[in-house]
């Protein structure tokens, strides 16, 4: 079996136990086709992996990275859909921290025209991701306010442009600096609050009139349940996309869940069905690529790493100050 070069984990644990070495070359199945990487994302799942708490699904490979792109090198015997040669990006369970990367000819997608290899790469997880949770989840509706937590991260970047486009009323964002609050308003938010500095819940009251929220997209956890139950308006839904706060609350009162008739739903997008993830790829393809062709929509890369330095990008996407998405690029 020939090999390839990979960004492996010596064992679990800080950014330091990452190193370049060698892996066995994916073998594709009749209905995958071969990707030759080109750039890759990096995502907080990596992290969590990396430390040896989240195992890739069943049957994905267990090297690091969810998302790429490059230009497909070979095709299964069964493939339709592209060709040897094609620019794609696309979703994978795993395994995209590495020259090579097999993927089921559905998951792929079209580079938009004029993009680059890095901003592609910026797309599959985080906008899979915002646009599952808005459209998919919580069902968000023209002329609702939505509460967006972690405005400037890469899903939070994608949910606010998403949201605008759907025609939020209010589009409310927390991040940890004013910096970052200002950029969000600049994708579209129409309020920006600092939670190092101001009460979120009180704040999003302030601005809805004492309504709340329709729709929270929450990544926080524990640490923020009280004050995200208190901001969800009447018929209010939230999303839990992650627990950076913890997942262990120890007393809530559950009151306000029944009395506002609250919807609170918990999302992951890797441990879905292929069925689902093709769903929601196809509604990206249709929805939201021509959105980025056209440049209403747009990915925000904050920084670009060589994966030679993919300690020093780890330890970025750690210390919390990028803004939008951070690309590791094969060389």
């Amino acid at each position: 079996m020939s090999s390839m070069r990979a960004v492996l984990v010596r064992k679990p644990g800080e950014a330091t136990e990452l190193e370049l070495g060698e892996a066995p070359r994916p073998q594709i199945a009749a209905d995958e086709v071969l990707v030759k990487v080109v750039s890759f994302g990096l995502n907080r799942m990596d992290i969590v992996q990396r430390k040896g708490f989240y195992p890739p699904p069943k049957g994905a490979s267990d090297i690091l990275g969810v998302e790429f792109s490059g230009h497909i090198e070979q095709i299964g015997g069964d493939v339709r859909s592209v060709k040897v040669g094609d620019k794609v990006m696309g979703l994978v369970g795993g395994g995209a921290y590495s020259e090579y990367v097999a993927v089921n000819q559905a998951m792929v997608m079209p580079i938009p025209h004029s993009f680059s290899f890095v901003q592609a790469a910026a797309i599959p997880e985080t906008w899979f991701t915002a646009y599952q949770a808005i459209h998919f989840v919580t069902e968000f509706k023209a002329g609702e306010t939505i509460l967006i937590h972690g405005g400037a991260s890469g899903v939070g970047t994608a949910a606010i442009q998403l949201a605008k486009l759907a025609k939020a009323d209010k589009i409310i964002v927390t991040a940890g600096s004013d910096d970052k609050t200002d950029f969000c308003k600049s994708l579209g938010a129409t309020h920006g609050i600092n939670y190092k500095t101001e009460d979120f819940q009180a704040k999003v009251l302030e601005y809805t009139g004492g309504k709340g929220a329709n729709v929270i997209i929450d990544m926080v956890g524990a640490q923020y349940w009280d004050k995200n139950l208190g901001a969800l308006a009447l018929d209010g839904r939230m999303v839990m996309l992650a627990f950076l706060g913890g997942s262990v609350i120890k007393e809530s009162n559950l009151a306000v869940i029944l009395k506002h008739r609250l919807r609170i739903q918990g999302s992951t997008l890797r441990s879905r069905s292929l069925e689902y993830q093709i769903e929601l790829r196809n509604a990206i393809v249709a929805n939201v690529i021509p959105k980025l062709e056209s440049g209403d929509l747009k990915p925000i890369v904050d920084r670009e790493y060589s994966w030679k330095d993919i300690v020093a990008a780890h330890q970025y996407m750690e210390s919390n100050q990028s803004i939008g998405k951070i690309i590791v690029n094969i060389d």
